[in-house]
């Protein structure tokens, strides 16, 4: 995947308000793709991103949640939530109530702290959302998108004076589902800025890792690992994580699956109708659905 094509491909998504673009070549071919709109926008901050989209099932529930986190190499004018929203429909027809955060990138505001201010601050969605509508709060999973990685690991975490929030107790969440995202942005640091063709990483974190060492280590899964009960990588382009990282994130206590898809796209892996997403589509569902097979 070259940085161009990323870009034309998100910006196409973000950028597009309507189904045609949403289902096109891009994300698939399958009529069925066009996202339905939200049942509500939930907003949890002031500034234009600070909302997410509501999607409820039929039924009665109560249904398991997935809180999504779109990608976009943390830069703003790449994506935001849009690009998510067919995968969510998809999931919505599936039984599962979704949450598509949009949130705040360096260049509006974003970066560190100001991307996990919003992170943090959408978490709170999770709670109003369940108090509303018949969700199920033991069984939320955090879903993070290439660089959503990190808030649906991050969010999970509990966290020192020197985090980007300072100390914080980690979000109760069951589970997390990473596609083709890091999972320790420093270790990976190289790969993913080839991944999004600019150096991404740097920007974020505001430095390299020799100038501000503690701030990648108080987001590395050695230094805290995610609180989860099982947590998903399904990769495409990007490599499986880091021997190191996925024995920190074993010894935090959840149980690790990675699925490796050699020569997938970096969005076939989240398009519905894609060979790749069908072949991993009952994997995604069974952390969803809090470790149950399809009924």
């Amino acid at each position: 995947m070259r940085h161009a094509a990323l870009g034309i491909a998100l910006l196409m998504a973000a950028g597009s308000s309507s189904a045609e673009t949403a289902s096109g070549d891009m994300f698939g071919t399958d009529a069925h793709l066009a996202p339905l709109e939200p049942d509500a926008v939930l907003r949890y901050a002031d500034h234009p991103r600070g909302f997410a989209e509501l999607r409820l099932p039929e039924g009665d529930g109560p249904f398991p949640l997935a809180v999504i986190f779109h990608g976009g190499c943390w830069k703003t004018g790449v994506a935001n939530q849009a690009y998510m929203a067919p995968l969510a429909t998809r999931w919505q027809g599936q039984g599962i109530a979704t949450l598509n955060v949009d949130y705040r990138e360096v260049g509006d505001g974003g970066g560190w702290p100001g991307s996990f201010e919003d992170w943090q601050a959408s978490a709170a969605l999770i709670d109003r959302a369940a108090t509303a509508h018949p969700i199920d709060r033991a069984r939320v999973t955090l879903v993070g998108h290439s660089a959503g990685a990190l808030p649906a690991q991050w969010l999970a975490t509990a966290q020192g004076e020197g985090g980007p929030l300072g100390a914080r107790a980690p979000l109760a969440v069951r589970a997390a589902i990473v596609l083709d995202g890091p999972a320790d942005v420093g270790a990976e640091r190289e790969a993913f800025d080839v991944l999004c063709e600019f150096s991404s990483v740097d920007p974020f974190m505001g430095g390299d890792p020799a100038r501000v060492p503690a701030r990648y280590a108080a987001i590395a899964p050695a230094s805290y690992a995610p609180r989860l009960e099982e947590l998903l990588f399904v990769q495409a382009v990007l490599p499986p994580p880091p021997t190191a990282a996925q024995a920190a994130i074993r010894a935090g206590g959840a149980r690790l699956e990675v699925r490796e898809n050699p020569g997938a796209s970096h969005f076939a892996i989240l398009t519905p109708g894609s060979e790749t997403y069908t072949a991993n589509e009952p994997a995604m569902l069974r952390v969803l659905r809090g470790g149950r097979a399809a009924r």
